[in-house]
């Protein structure tokens, strides 16, 4: 799949645990684990927004589109 999901480096970056963040989402954590796995099918702005906002980053640093 050319969309790859880079919230795990986002997580490393800023030393945070996948536990941690899906507190602050208020999400379980086997959906973030869909999401982060890029299994997911879609996600919600607000959840983006949410997500970035949580670990201070750009849309751009979580997804990125890669040319297969």
């Amino acid at each position: 799949m050319p969309i790859v999901v880079n919230i795990d480096v986002m997580l490393a970056k800023r030393k945070m645990q996948s536990k941690e963040l899906a507190e602050i989402l208020e999400i379980t954590p086997a959906n973030l684990s869909i999401l982060k796995t890029g299994k997911a099918k879609g996600i919600r702005w607000d959840t983006l927004e949410a997500i970035c906002e949580a670990l201070n980053c750009q849309p751009g640093d979580i997804i990125e589109y890669v040319k297969e």
